[in-house]
């Protein structure tokens, strides 16, 4: 029986399979231990029934009353053979009484009984238990010699049968009791199962959400693998609900600009005399830079979705920091406190994270930024605070959600994508740190922890 085959069945056969085949062993040494010692006793009363009889011919010869054929009465259909002082066939059963002597085999000197087994006897065909009793008459030692046959190893058919027969309904109890537990105790596993494929292709289907798996009525492996499965559920809904979201803001998002470059056109092509094609080709440029934006945000997402980090070295993440606001000198509202702090990430993806914070903060200032690197062991803190409009509490976990913007931001036509923060917080996970909105009187201020090198 190969490995293959085996995980092919199911695991109400595998477990009957295993029980039956651990109840065939337990039957096996049962068996075994129940022969060893029944076969000892069996022995010992084949060994006594020999004696009887022996005992028998041994009063007949006290009597002076053995004849020279023991008849079958005495000898309950065993063979004996009685030998005198002189070492002549005195006497014996059926032809043995006209035979040689059969045994040369004598109690000991202090004893009036022996006993034997033999395979060798010149007239007696089989292996024999041998019994022999000394008698002492006047003329000498007689002997009494009673033969019986050997107890085979499995004592006798009969009992041979009963062991096969018991163990094999042991084996037909044991396989259908095992099937019936086990087919009952899967029964909810069973339920389960097609009620999660059910529901699955349901929510999958878009066709149906809020279904979930009847809990059993026990606190036990069954109710927490119900528990599990309706999780799942939620993780599947919730996920498939976020990728709707997505889909549908990123199709909004990026037909803004389309829209506004056809509107361009559309009017420039009507007029094309009239039309300033210089500042048209302007405007259309900033659409267009729009949109690559866009684009390349969400290709920076897909990347980040996929587990694509970067190769990870050791940086000081002020002097990251003041790199990046070097690229802004001509922004004077600006401020840095940054001390040397050294982290394991990606240059690439953390400078991603600061200038996307950076622009956040500058689109929503209206006099100053501050940027504040320090350690906060375990973590290296990086601060990003300006002093615009307040996130309410309420948003300030939907804030790193993407295509989230606040009605402010949307308002003001800041520019952003959507996907700035989004994109900050995927990073800050990615190197197993976390972004979260600080909680200040005034102002914004964007708390970034990276666990320290």
């Amino acid at each position: 029986m190969n490995t293959w085959s085996m995980n092919a069945w199911s695991i109400r056969t595998r477990l009957t399979v295993i029980a039956t085949a651990v109840m065939a062993v337990l039957c096996v040494v049962a068996s075994a231990l129940l022969t060893l010692v029944n076969h000892g006793q069996a022995v010992t009363y084949r060994v006594e029934e020999a004696q009887a009889v022996a005992l028998k011919t041994v009063h007949l010869i006290k009597r002076a009353d053995l004849p020279r054929v023991i008849p079958p009465n005495v000898s309950d259909g065993g063979a004996l053979q009685v030998i005198d002082a002189k070492g002549v066939v005195a006497a014996g059963t059926g032809n043995l009484a006209a035979k040689p002597r059969q045994s040369p085999l004598i109690p000991p000197d202090d004893d009036t009984t022996g006993t034997g087994v033999t395979c060798d006897l010149p007239d007696i065909p089989g292996c024999k238990i041998i019994v022999v009793f000394r008698v002492y008459e006047p003329d000498g030692d007689w002997y009494v010699y009673s033969f019986d046959d050997v107890v085979p190893w499995y004592i006798s058919d009969g009992f041979l049968g009963q062991l096969v027969a018991g163990s094999l309904l042991l084996l037909a109890f044991t396989a259908i009791g095992t099937a019936l537990v086990v087919g009952r105790a899967l029964r909810p596993v069973e339920h389960i199962r097609r009620a999660a494929k059910e529901i699955g292709a349901s929510v999958a289907g878009g066709r149906s959400f809020g279904s979930r798996i009847l809990l059993p009525a026990h606190h036990d492996e069954l109710r927490a693998l119900a528990v599990t499965a309706n999780e799942m559920i939620d993780r599947l809904e919730a996920s498939l609900v976020r990728e709707r979201e997505f889909t549908s803001n990123t199709s909004h998002d990026l037909r803004t600009p389309v829209t506004a470059m056809r509107a361009e056109l559309d009017g420039a092509l009507l007029h094309p005399g009239d039309t300033d094609w210089p500042a048209t080709a302007e405007r259309l440029n900033e659409s267009v830079d729009r949109l690559q934006a866009i684009i390349e945000d969400l290709l920076v997402l897909s990347r980040l979705d996929s587990g694509a980090v970067g190769e990870k070295e050791r940086l000081d993440l002020s002097r990251l920091v003041r790199d990046e606001v070097a690229r802004r000198k001509d922004d004077d509202r600006i401020e840095v406190e940054a001390d040397a702090v050294y982290v394991e990430g990606s240059r690439l993806h953390l400078a991603r994270l600061f200038t996307n914070l950076l622009d956040n903060a500058v689109r929503h200032a209206a006099e100053r930024v501050v940027i504040r690197v320090y350690a906060e062991p375990p973590c290296a803190v990086l601060e990003v605070e300006n002093d615009g409009d307040t996130i309410p509490p309420a948003m300030r976990e939907a804030v790193f959600e993407r295509f989230t913007r606040l009605d402010a931001s949307r308002t003001k036509d800041t520019g952003g994508s959507g996907l700035g923060l989004a994109i900050v917080r995927e990073i800050a996970h990615a190197h197993q740190g976390s972004a979260s909105v600080a909680d200040i009187p005034t102002g914004t201020c964007m708390e970034i922890r990276l666990p320290l090198a």
